[in-house]
């Protein structure tokens, strides 16, 4: 199957894993990158504007495409987050096509399907990615953001904003 296949959002989402016997866990285990103590000056956030599913595959291709482009440079000095989990889990109904195939197969017979993967559904207007950087890296952050917005299914648009500096009050 196609991802193209997965990316409209129907139906209630099949999340229970309780339930459901070997799905396959998602390809992306990590969420945070770089350093992520340090406070930077600018957030630069890729932010969906439709409605879809992004399989946990894609995602993991943004990551390693944003996360490549920053470490190579910025070396250390950013914080790339990815937001949404991949919680709905996605089935294939399979179909066997070619000679003799009309033996091994039932069409849409008993077609609950096989787990296949997980997806994370996402809204418009939700952030997908952050990355925090300094003055200096916002033009870097903005090119890794747009190279790893070609790896998702979706358009998205990137926003840089500049982070609140929250200062201590002296009481007398």
């Amino acid at each position: 199957m196609r991802a193209h296949n997965y990316r409209a959002v129907k139906g209630q989402p099949y999340t229970r894993k309780k339930f459901v016997k070997g799905f396959p866990p998602p390809k992306i285990t990590k969420f945070t990158m770089g350093d992520a103590k340090t406070r930077f000056e600018y957030e630069a956030k890729l932010i969906a504007l439709e409605k879809a599913q992004i399989r946990h595959n894609a995602l993991e291709a943004a990551r390693i495409a944003t996360n490549r482009l920053l470490n190579l440079k910025l070396s250390e000095s950013y914080c790339l987050r990815i937001l949404p989990y991949p919680h709905v889990i996605l089935r294939e109904n399979k179909m066997i096509f070619g000679a003799h195939a009309d033996r091994l197969q039932d069409g849409m017979r008993r077609s609950f399907g096989k787990p296949i993967g997980t997806a994370a559904r996402v809204k418009p207007n939700q952030t997908i990615m952050t990355v925090n950087v300094n003055a200096n890296g916002i033009e870097v952050a903005k090119a890794a953001l747009k190279r790893g917005s070609a790896k998702l299914p979706i358009p998205c648009r990137i926003v840089i904003e500049k982070t609140l500096e929250i200062e201590e009050v002296k009481t007398p």
